[in-house]
């Protein structure tokens, strides 16, 4: 429909935050010409390097050149104040950062940046726009609200809608919702899911395969792909679960 081609690359074992651009050698260093490498774990709203922070010393720092964005070092989670700049996960490189990555896990802050950095061939770019890190379970969440707010805003035509549906809710068409459930606010339901009757989710993302029997309670949660939540159960606070578990009823 956009006239884009995708290539998806599922790794077997992890490798890290540089080693998959090693396993898309062929496809980047193609023509020779910049690419653009995106995190998947930031909501943003422009396509820049780093970021400013409130509170710097959670973080791993960029220190950089004001007139000329030169990175000169980064400094892990600093006692005292270097810089209040982060790494947003966004990167323009050219194909030459290729010959710098073997194919193994690798770590592109902790051991490809600093070395670019040293020989000054990496500089850095100020987000103006809105950033936010939802690496974490609870900033996840956050970060679906307020998706779904801006899916209302947008486009709430794809939103669902119907008997004992609260607030912002997305739902996929072969999910299925028993009776006298109650769904929302922010709530996404994937592929397959199987919601049972009587059941309470708010708060919460429920991937694709899950059940959720009869008459349980979930609010913040994330229920990984194909899992079984029993009947009766109560989980709240943040609670992950992750593929294939099995909850017992209560």
């Amino acid at each position: 429909q956009l006239g884009i081609r995708i290539s998806l690359s599922h790794e077997k074992e992890p490798l890290g935050t540089a080693g998959p651009l090693a396993l898309a050698r062929d496809l980047l260093a193609e023509g020779g010409e910049p690419f653009f490498v995106l995190n998947s774990a930031v909501i943003c709203e422009g396509s820049l390097v780093v970021t400013r922070v409130e509170e710097p010393a959670k973080y791993g720092v960029v220190v950089s050149e004001t007139e000329t964005g030169r990175i000169c070092r980064f400094v892990e989670k600093p006692r005292v104040f270097v810089s209040n700049k982060i790494n947003a996960g966004l990167y323009i490189f050219s194909p030459g950062i290729l010959q710098r990555i073997q194919l193994r896990p690798t770590s592109i802050e902790k051991e490809i940046f600093p070395a670019m950095a040293q020989e000054g061939q990496l500089y850095a770019m100020e987000l103006q726009g809105f950033w936010m890190d939802i690496g974490q379970p609870k900033d996840f969440l956050t970060g679906m609200c307020m998706y779904l707010q801006a899916l209302r805003a947008q486009h709430p035509e794809k939103l669902h809608s119907g008997p004992g549906v609260v607030g912002n809710v997305l739902v996929d068409p072969s999910a299925k919702i028993g009776a006298n459930c109650v769904i929302g606010p922010n709530v996404t339901i994937g592929a397959g899911v199987v919601v049972e009757d009587g059941v309470r989710i708010k708060r919460c993302t429920v991937l694709e395969g899950a059940r959720i029997r009869s008459h349980s309670w979930l609010e913040s949660c994330i229920v990984g792909w194909s899992c079984s939540v029993g009947q009766w159960v109560r989980m709240e606070n943040v609670t992950v679960l992750g593929e294939d578990v099995i909850v017992n009823d209560e």
